[in-house]
């Protein structure tokens, strides 16, 4: 039996005693009303449980969260408070009924999973993401190899069959091995769950005979809704792209961005009637040009009414006349962005359900921001829920600067040229494009997320390195000039998508 669950198996375990084997006499212990206060949530418990219960107190909360508060109290001698979202009463466990207009560590329902009861969403985010991993934590791992060797296209359908793949439990450990690569640790699964996520977004390269690339997902940039294709949909590829979010989003990796909101909102189990729908939303050309004809009171020529009639007979809907105008307006709208796409949404959410994230991205849809974030969002504040802060500021907000402590003289750099070479790498976050900041937290982390912090080391050698598993930049110190950084650290970033080369 594990350790942790020793002390209530003994207290039900009725094991039959052998003959042969010398009498138990068994000790009855008298009952002694005694209990503790658990130093975590500062709740009593009985102290022959204490134990048990304190190996897994806490474990409901985010450890970004929780540690920091944990550290302070270990330093301080004081107690902290967690926020969860404000109710009006709750009984503490004394038996007084206490104001929770603010923070406290009282939940509101007892009964409510605290995900969802916390205000803050990536918080609960987090929280959701440790209650579903550690839940199959000692299921089969899911195990993927990708050759690097082998051309774009050979490595694209290895994610493919990897996610194809039917009654699979997919907040099991993941671990991911590249073949031509030495690399491993939990860097190589971020490198795999980049990749997957960073394909569903700009296409896989198979042909079905029409385009070299095919696309899950078409339109303009945050507009974009799913391909209306059959055989796309034959192939479950949108029952394998929610598994691919899920499956990310379970990992705490990017998201899906630039996707229409309107098809966000069918998604997560909302109804048509209540989608906001824009022109933009519509992929095609010609078929937003026709509906746009009906947006108004103009009058419209024979051949506008004869190309509304087309469209309109297209799709079986009734013919223009002066009394239906806006009502086909909007049912042609309706049709173009969600008509068309009933059956993918439907393969998606089915895909969603698999991987165990239904519940939190339907009941919480600031966290389903997160994981269909706008375009803009991407680029600003990736995956941080930071919209007025730009990336250049969270990542150096983030960053570990090197200090003056000096681990040893022959390996550190003193601290004027180690403050030289931070200098450079922040001017560098400061100005570099959007695409390079990208690529440098992908080059250092192992993908596109901003989580945790980032440390940075000043070391010896040609060009810049980093260990992705540890989240750890390794600048060489030799640059004298912010030019030969800056080129040494553009010619590294930009391989971050061929390997690791490094164990």
């Amino acid at each position: 039996m594990p350790l942790q669950f020793l002390a209530l198996h003994i207290k039900s375990c009725n094991a039959e005693i052998s003959s042969d084997e010398p009498e138990i006499v068994s000790i009855v212990e008298k009952e002694v009303n005694t209990t503790e206060v658990c130093p975590i949530c500062e709740k009593q418990f009985p102290r022959e449980d204490i134990a048990y219960h304190a190996s897994f107190c806490g474990d409901g909360f985010p450890e970004d969260t929780l540690m920091p508060l944990l550290e302070n109290d270990a330093r301080e001698g004081t107690s902290s408070t967690i926020d969860f979202l404000p109710h009006e009463q709750s009984t503490s466990s004394t038996g007084v009924v206490n104001d929770m207009a603010g923070p406290s560590t009282i939940l509101a329902d007892p009964t409510v999973p605290e995900w969802k009861q916390i205000i803050n969403s990536s918080s609960a985010a987090t929280l959701f993401r440790r209650v579903i991993l550690r839940g199959q934590q000692l299921e089969i791992p899911l195990r993927f190899s990708m050759d690097l060797h082998s051309d774009l296209e050979e490595r694209e359908k290895a994610v493919i069959a990897f996610y194809k793949t039917p009654r699979t439990k997919w907040a099991s450990p993941l671990h991911c091995v590249l073949e031509g690569d030495a690399a491993i640790g939990d860097g190589v699964s971020r490198y795999f769950i980049s990749f997957a996520m960073q394909t569903l977004q700009s296409g896989f390269h198979i042909n079905f005979g029409n385009a070299d690339v095919t696309r899950l997902f078409e339109g303009q940039k945050d507009h974009l809704i799913p391909c209306a294709s059959q055989p796309l949909i034959d192939s479950d590829l949108f029952l394998m792209a929610g598994r691919m979010v899920g499956h990310s989003f379970i990992h705490g990796g990017p998201g899906l961005p630039g996707i229409s909101p309107a098809v966000v909102h069918v998604l997560l189990g909302g109804q048509l009637e209540t989608a906001t729908l824009v022109l933009e939303d519509c992929p095609d050309i010609d078929q937003r040009n026709t509906i746009q004809l009906l947006d108004g009171n103009r009058e419209l020529s024979e051949d506008q009414k004869a190309a509304v009639n087309s469209l309109v007979d297209m799709w079986e809907l009734p013919r223009l006349t002066n009394l239906n105008r806006q009502y086909l307006h909007q049912r042609l709208l309706q049709h173009a962005i969600l008509g068309r796409t009933a059956s993918q949404i439907k393969q998606m959410r089915k895909g969603l359900k698999e991987t165990g994230v239904w519940s939190i991205l339907s009941e919480r849809r600031d966290v389903a921001e997160a994981v269909f974030p706008r375009e803009k969002e991407v680029i600003c504040s990736p995956q941080k829920l930071m919209p007025n802060l730009c990336i250049n500021k969270v990542m150096i907000d983030h960053i570990i600067w090197p200090t003056s402590e000096v681990v040893d003289d022959d390996e550190e750099f003193p601290l004027e040229t180690r403050a030289k070479i931070g200098m450079y790498l922040r001017h560098f976050i400061e100005t570099a494009p959007a695409a390079s900041r990208m690529n440098l937290l992908k080059f250092w982390t192992g993908w596109e997320v901003l989580s945790g912090q980032l440390k940075l080391e000043v070391v010896r050698g040609e060009f810049p390195k980093s260990s992705t598993c540890y989240q750890s930049l390794r600048i060489p110190g030799h640059f004298s000039t912010y030019e030969e950084l800056k080129q040494a650290l553009e010619a590294s970033i930009w391989t971050s998508d061929t390997g690791f080369g490094l164990i």
